[in-house]
């Protein structure tokens, strides 16, 4: 802002002339954040369309603008979630998908069935499933505590049980 324009309160500002001012900017922000326009124009769209619904609401606030890029980045968030577990495929397979990255994994199966059954509840809703500590709080019915520290403890034994494995081999 430079020193001669007025201050602008945002609950003065009405909706298109907000998307007007700040649009470019929001666009930007969402093309750092997806890494290509048409994703950037489309996450900014639905983000604006959002705050179009809520404007009454959050333009009484000092900070429309920062409710529009948690938005953005909780949007991509979720679309990125999503795709990251579809798996496209130019034809639809006639048998059933079955899951084989941890195939060649069996020992990491076989050292997880021996951990206490919360400890490998948490270690493979953080790893396999991808969840933060918040969801698997939730999940588990535990709090996010309880969560890092049985992570904690599980990934302790872990590296023990690797390491006695490893001078067993030496």
């Amino acid at each position: 802002m430079q020193q001669n324009e007025p201050l602008v309160r945002p609950w003065s500002v009405e909706f298109t002339d907000f998307v007007a001012v700040r649009g470019g900017a929001l666009y930007r922000y969402g093309y750092v954040l997806t890494g290509n326009a048409e994703d950037a124009a489309d996450l900014t769209q639905e983000a604006l369309m959002r705050l179009g619904d809520a404007w009454p609401k959050i333009r009484k606030r000092d900070d429309p603008e920062g409710y529009v890029r948690t938005t953005m980045a909780r949007l991509h968030i979720s679309v990125w979630r999503r795709l990251r577990r579809e798996r496209l495929v130019a034809v639809v397979p006639e048998v059933a998908y079955i899951e084989d990255r941890f195939t060649d994994d069996t020992g990491l199966w076989k050292e997880l069935k021996g951990l206490p059954p919360k400890q490998r509840a948490v270690l493979v809703l953080r790893y396999y499933e991808d969840l933060s500590d918040q969801e698997i709080a939730e999940f588990l019915g535990i709090s996010r505590g309880t969560v890092r520290s049985q992570a904690a403890r599980a990934l302790n034994k872990l590296r023990v049980r690797a390491v006695a494995l490893e001078m067993r081999n030496v």
